[in-house]
């Protein structure tokens, strides 16, 4: 079954200023669908007509973040800020009904600042939080037709002290929630910075996957470039397993236009 991409309008098309623009960029380029990370500072109106004129699908955001300001990237496994977490659903939910988007990344926030002596009990706290928090939203969601999906970051680079990094803690997270409704965001880039070991670790969580993302190691580029993962074989990996849903482009482009960067993309249309 061909492989089917969405492109992230967060990293890619950022040579057009207006995010509304993206869409239809998105689409001239080839693109029937697109995902973006965070659109809670731009008009859900405007956004949500760009994205019906252009004729794209919009197929994933994230959640809300909580204050970036202060530092926040997400909030769901923060003990102490669950009805804040549940308040924040809502405008997310409104985001993406807007957007007729039907997958939300739950973003499980960092690590907060702790003694020496306090790491272990408060890690397990957060997981714990993190479960009840992704019950709910799982539950709210399924009224919503949204699928919620959580995905591990590598904390070096991308988020640091982020709480989530590894496949197989989401995966046990998924298997605690136990609801039909949450599944696994796999980001092949994040896996090779965490774990390398691409080939099994895809096969093994693939039964949990709802959603795919690609980009180059390990400076987050197109797939085409020259790094450490090769693409041709880990697209013949991906159209193996049988995975029939969305995989998102989420790179940050080497060109000056996104279009000069689309070469992969051309050669699997």
């Amino acid at each position: 079954m061909p492989l089917k991409f969405a492109a992230n309008i967060h990293k890619m098309f950022t040579e057009i200023p207006l995010f509304a623009d993206r869409y239809a960029a998105a689409k001239r380029a080839g693109f029937l669908a697109v995902e973006c990370v965070m659109p809670y500072d731009r008009s859900m109106e405007e956004i949500a007509a760009a994205r019906e004129e252009a004729g794209v699908e919009h197929v994933l955001m994230s959640s809300h973040p909580g204050d970036i300001a202060a530092g926040d990237r997400g909030i769901a496994a923060l003990p102490g800020r669950e009805e804040e977490f549940r308040e924040t659903l809502e405008l997310s939910i409104s985001y993406c009904k807007a957007l007729a988007c039907k997958r939300m990344h739950v973003m499980s926030g960092k690590i907060p600042p702790h003694a020496e002596g306090e790491r272990s009990a408060l890690l397990k706290k957060m997981e714990d939080t993190l479960v009840e928090n992704l019950k709910y939203a799982a539950e709210r969601f399924k009224k919503e037709g949204i699928m919620a999906v959580i995905e591990p970051i590598n904390d070096r680079y991308t988020i640091p002290n982020y709480f989530l990094t590894r496949q197989d803690q989401a995966v046990e997270i998924i298997k605690r929630v136990n609801n039909d409704n949450l599944k696994l965001q796999l980001d092949i880039f994040h896996v090779q910075l965490v774990h390398g070991d691409l080939t099994r670790i895809i096969k093994e969580v693939m039964p949990f996957v709802g959603h795919i993302q690609v980009a180059q190691a390990p400076g987050r580029n197109e797939p085409s470039l020259k790094g450490e993962i090769n693409y041709d074989y880990i697209f013949d990996v991906l159209e193996g397993t049988g995975y029939d849903g969305w995989i998102g482009a989420e790179y940050i482009p080497t060109t000056a236009k996104t279009e000069d960067s689309l070469a992969w993309f051309e050669k699997l249309k």
